[in-house]
């Protein structure tokens, strides 16, 4: 089941069409990459979602229903220019709202202590926010917006601004959330993030989609036959066993590894069986490529189709 679906949406502003027949489903209780360079479209898409803005064209269901103002209270909006008051304390701003998002005081209490000590600043829930450092203020925000545990959560570039640790800390908690049983989009222009994360995506380019479909598949319709074969044995020997069936190969950076290119997917079975008579096959797998391949593949793709 979808908890959303955007179809055909079109948004146009002054001499320019921010979204142009964009078309996305996001599958319940995973994680979905809106991916894209800056100015891409994912923004505009982001804020129709969220009824900020409304689509010149296309429609937008959350749940199975129309998209309403309404359906907000079922979203948790992480945008990526955020603010917080600076001269408030910290914990007393995180229950302002909290309690805006329709939770006691008692209640928001208990679950932003909870949410303190799990991302490691309980210490500052009596400092003013002003003291915080960008990463702190992130952290606080980031609870802020899972803290009424929302049907789906929105994360516009959700780690700019954090260290490898802290990156890793709030990943973390983004693959616990699903685990949960929320959903997720995470939209951003970092494709590594992707691979860690992500269970599908959406990449969109110069406002328009031009690749949609689940990571790994993507990766398996993306890979260009390229494989690494381990072994122990001796590589001439090799080479002239596999020569019938590749197009080129070339040592990898460790010994007794190759990096090879197959003539065509046939050529597979009839290749791991001559290796295997010429020297002891330790290991043969396939190079799937990595997100950011994909993007200028299918931006390449796009362009001169």
């Amino acid at each position: 089941m979808n908890i959303l679906e955007a179809d055909n949406i079109i948004k146009d502003y002054t001499g320019h069409r921010a979204l142009d027949n964009v078309t996305v489903h996001v599958p319940e209780g995973s994680i979905y990459g809106l991916l894209g360079p800056n100015g891409a479209g994912k923004t505009t898409l982001i804020r129709i979602i969220n009824h900020i803005t409304a689509p010149d064209a296309g429609t937008v269901s959350f749940c199975g229903k129309p998209l309403t103002a309404d359906s907000v209270s079922d979203i948790g909006y992480l945008p990526e220019e955020r603010g917080l008051y600076k001269k408030m304390k910290v914990g007393d701003q995180a229950v302002f709202f909290a309690r805006l998002k329709g939770l006691s005081t008692k209640e928001a209490t208990v679950r932003l202590k909870e949410w303190f000590e799990r991302l490691e600043i309980s210490g500052w829930w009596n400092k003013k926010v002003e003291e915080l450092s960008k990463g702190m203020a992130q952290k606080v925000q980031f609870i802020i917006t899972v803290l009424h545990r929302p049907k789906l959560l929105i994360f516009d570039e959700p780690f700019s601004g954090f260290d490898p640790i802290n990156a890793n800390i709030l990943k973390r908690e983004i693959l616990k959330l699903r685990d949960e049983g929320a959903t997720v989009i995470f939209s951003t222009h970092n494709m590594s993030s992707v691979e860690e994360l992500c269970d599908s995506i959406t990449l969109i380019n110069k406002s328009r989609n031009i690749l949609t479909g689940r990571v790994d598949d993507l990766r398996q319709r993306f890979c260009d036959g390229n494989y690494r074969l381990s072994y122990n044995g001796d590589t001439q020997v090799l080479a002239d066993a596999i020569a019938p069936f590749v197009k080129d190969w070339r040592e990898a950076g460790q010994p007794g590894e190759i990096i090879l290119n197959l003539k065509d997917d046939e050529a597979r079975r009839p290749l791991i069986a001559a290796a295997n008579a010429a020297v002891d096959i330790k290991t043969f797998e396939s190079i799937l490529p990595t997100m950011d391949n994909i993007f200028i593949q299918a931006v390449n793709n796009t362009q001169n189709a």
